[in-house]
């Protein structure tokens, strides 16, 4: 078996090629290539934490896939100097099962997870996007940017935390980074982060909204990676119902974000108000953005197609590259 650890994974994970993988993974949903259960969701009361099972089989015209990753989410985690994800991928061979591979799966979970924000932000942003807003200055932000940078020419970036000395910290250490410009300035607030953004990233755990609706800019793109529980909400409802909303699975979004369910419960939309999977625009089965001052809005709250996919690139790159250690399983 191959063991791959987060340093081997940042380098068998390339952004660009990436971004590429989350496509086919949408495209093989949306299609019916794909076997994706509802991840399990395991709470751990004493602990405050969630542990979640993602088992998935896809397939594309090229490959096969098949993973379960197993990600644990523990609020207290970062007093204890821990990271607020642990996770781990386990890889399969698609045609005998048999294990081949273990990966670091909280590494692999940030960058497949803005490599998804990524997908969405080239088939829906406006093409001269040149100003991007970060909200939330953890490692999901920081993939969240990278990909944004990877797709659009980013010129400035703004990043908003609720802790404005972790936006700095931010800032000091991305910019410059690969295609992220240097050009990275820690907002004060939410307003002067967005009032001028073309791409907005939400990457936090917040439960209530993380900016006002009339402070977006027309045409603007958000992409929401944050709100995985009912409970959580990053995005304004008022921005909910004015803009086109695509999602990574419809069955998943509407079982598990509050950025929609609670504006269903309320009645202000219904779940028809979703427009398309991600995987739907990208076989060309539904239009992305139409006008340059509609607002597109990509909810994402993460599905096992991904890691299945982000796991095969990662193999392919660690066997070109000679990374990891082989162990007897």
């Amino acid at each position: 078996m191959l063991i791959l650890n987060a340093n081997d994974l940042r380098k068998a994970l390339p952004m660009d090629e990436t971004i590429e993988a989350m496509k086919q993974a949408y495209a093989s949903l949306s299609a019916g290539k794909a076997d994706v259960p509802l991840r399990t969701h395991l709470p751990i009361p004493p602990h405050g934490g969630l542990s979640l099972f993602m088992p998935a089989y896809v397939q594309t015209d090229e490959t096969e896939a098949l993973a379960v990753k197993v990600v644990s989410l523990f609020p207290e985690n970062p007093s204890r100097g821990l990271a607020f994800i642990q996770a781990a991928v386990l890889a399969l061979e698609a045609d005998t099962g048999r294990a081949i591979a273990l990966l670091e799966g909280s590494t692999l979970t940030a960058i497949r997870t803005g490599a998804a924000s990524g997908a969405a932000i080239d088939i829906l942003s406006r093409p001269d996007s040149c100003v991007a807003a970060v909200f939330g200055a953890g490692a999901q932000g920081r993939t969240q940017l990278e990909a944004a940078c990877t797709v659009r020419k980013i010129d400035t970036a703004w990043i908003y935390d609720s802790d404005l000395n972790k936006a700095h910290a931010f800032a000091e250490e991305m910019a410059g980074q690969s295609r992220i410009p240097r050009d990275l300035r820690p907002a004060s607030t939410a307003r002067e982060a967005i009032r001028d953004a073309d791409v907005i990233c939400t990457a936090t755990t917040s439960k209530s909204p993380v900016f006002s609706d009339t402070d977006l800019k027309a045409g603007a793109h958000i992409s929401a990676i944050g709100s995985y529980t009912p409970e959580m909400v990053e995005v304004p409802p008022e921005t909910i119902q004015r803009a086109k909303v695509v999602v990574d699975s419809r069955s998943a979004v509407l079982a598990e974000t509050g950025d929609l369910l609670q504006p269903i419960q309320s009645g202000l939309i219904t779940e028809a108000h979703v427009f398309a999977e991600l995987g739907e625009i990208l076989l060309g089965k539904k239009p992305g953005r139409e006008s340059k001052d509609e607002i597109t809005y990509f909810k994402s709250v993460g599905i096992a197609v991904q890691d299945a996919m982000a796991a095969q690139l990662a193999l392919k790159n660690a066997k070109a590259q000679g990374l990891g250690k082989d162990v007897e399983f």
